[in-house]
């Protein structure tokens, strides 16, 4: 399999990518909080009886896409003020760390191991990056591993992973 990842790569172009996405889900999901509030607070949602419920759902949902909103926004600021960190080739993975996986198969996969920001996905030059946290399954299987290290995910199947590189 060839390497995903060059010795090259400018993973702060990759953070600018991030944060892009991430300033482009905050401005979607501001903009739909908006629109359910308004709806929520609309003179027509007043209920007349009981039974009509659809102001309550309206905030419900308002709410909590304020939520998401807000957590996107941390996420952008923790982005914004992140150390890069350029790993060697036989160092331990940690946070910041661009890391090629390979399957049985030999299928490749790209994952960058960042503070927040979970599950995005974003191309790259190199191929699909998805960002992973410390906190989910494959990211506490990477921390502290090394190159030619083996991940095993458990699930409705495992997978076993190989590190190809890391940078």
């Amino acid at each position: 399999m060839k390497p995903l990842i060059q010795k090259n790569v400018d993973k702060d172009a990759l953070r600018q990518q991030i944060i892009a996405q991430l300033k482009a889900d905050y401005a979607l999901l501001l903009h739909a909080a908006k629109s359910s509030h308004a709806a929520a607070t609309h003179e027509e949602n007043i209920p007349d009886n009981k039974y009509a419920t659809l102001g309550l759902e309206a905030s419900y949902l308002a709410q909590g896409q304020a939520n998401r909103a807000q957590e996107i926004l941390q996420a952008i600021q923790t982005f914004e003020t992140l150390t890069l960190i350029d790993f060697a080739a036989d160092a331990a993975i940690r946070l910041t760390a661009l890391v090629q996986l390979e399957d049985d198969a030999g299928q490749a996969r790209l994952v960058f191991l960042g503070p927040a920001a979970g599950g995005l996905l974003l191309d790259s030059d190199g191929g699909e990056v998805m960002i992973i946290t410390p906190a989910s399954p494959l990211g506490r299987e990477l921390l502290g591993k090394q190159c030619g290290d083996l991940v095993e995910l458990n699930g409705r199947m495992t997978r076993e992973y190989e590190i190809v590189a890391i940078c």
